[in-house]
């Protein structure tokens, strides 16, 4: 399970290294995709194969199905961190994300959220409400 919050930097080549905590669980390959609310995510490759399953078992003549499925396989890559334990954020997520230099990585159970810094900081100063939050939550089940 991934928790945490972790704040790196970009290096000039576009690499970044992975919280230690977080490379023991994601395995020696993984996965990196653009993610929702202009973050990345990253999965380890099983996580990864589960959601898959759940992209192809959506059907095709689906406009937005199509278009939920493209969104998350266009521009997913194979990770592998080098010796030094740091990942290549390809420059269309890069741009995606908007991720420049700082950067936070959010453990998120199944997954890794990957922020820059200063959309991680406006999305956390939004206001938001606790009380209705979880009273939605409670209609889910939770």
């Amino acid at each position: 399970m991934f928790i945490g919050e972790y704040k790196h930097s970009l290096d000039e080549k576009g690499r970044v290294i992975v919280p230690s905590k977080y490379r023991e669980k994601l395995g020696e390959c993984f996965i990196l995709t653009k993610g929702l609310d202009g973050c990345l995510f990253i999965y380890p490759l099983s996580e990864w194969m589960l959601f898959e399953q759940k992209l192809k078992g959506l059907p095709l003549t689906n406009l937005n199905a199509r278009k939920f499925v493209r969104f998350f396989l266009s521009g997913a890559v194979e990770c592998t961190t080098d010796k030094q334990g740091r990942i290549l954020i390809p420059t269309h997520l890069r741009v995606y994300s908007e991720i420049e230099k700082d950067i936070v990585f959010i453990g998120m159970s199944n997954r890794i959220e990957v922020w820059s810094n200063s959309k991680w900081e406006a999305y956390n100063n939004e206001s938001l409400d606790v009380e209705l939050l979880a009273e939605q939550m409670e209609e889910l089940g939770i």
